[in-house]
């Protein structure tokens, strides 16, 4: 459990060093001049890496399931204010492959990229690596402000509140006749 804004930095620091890492992956196999290998190893990389952040970030469906009802219920919303695609879900090839369609202009530009000789290969490794990034990236911010806003709630829910004490009405003397 995340139990301060520290924490959640360092998590978020360490996701984007596995972003990093898994971009550098994706770039590597965008670098085979084999068709579709690049695609394939982008789902496979993507297959493990959401997961990954969803845990770290406390929102895998599991760490989801286990919390009381007010608390789900919160996470759930705050997951769909947010637009999240992939926080809090069992993460399916279909899912990926799905999210990697939306960003469609960019695979179709690595693949094309492949049959231009030596540079072409570069080009695609670069995209690969861009939109690896970019997509990792995104998924941290969304699962940093779903976890930021579960925080605060927390927050203020054990935070103490002191009222003032009513003001009492001075005793009035009042002749007696």
């Amino acid at each position: 459990m995340i139990k301060s804004r520290e924490d959640l930095d360092a998590i978020k620091q360490s996701c984007h060093s596995l972003v990093t890492r898994s971009s550098g992956l994706s770039a590597g196999a965008a670098i085979i001049p084999i068709p579709g290998v690049d695609i394939g190893s982008d789902v496979a990389i993507l297959m493990r890496l959401i997961p990954q952040i969803n845990e770290k970030f406390g929102l895998s469906p599991e760490q989801i399931e286990s919390l009381d009802s007010e608390s789900k219920l919160f996470v759930m919303t705050a997951i769909s204010n947010t637009g999240s695609k992939l926080a809090g879900k069992y993460i399916t090839k279909k899912l990926i492959v799905t999210v990697l369609n939306k960003m469609g202009i960019k695979v179709a530009a690595k693949g094309v990229t492949k049959f231009v000789p030596l540079i072409g290969n570069v080009v695609a490794g670069s995209i690969s690596f861009t939109a690896m990034k970019v997509m990792g990236n995104r998924h941290i911010e969304d699962c940093y402000q779903i976890a930021l806003e579960a925080l605060e709630k927390e927050r203020l829910a054990h935070e103490i509140v002191i009222e003032p004490e009513p003001e009492s009405e001075p005793a009035t003397n009042s002749p007696q006749s």
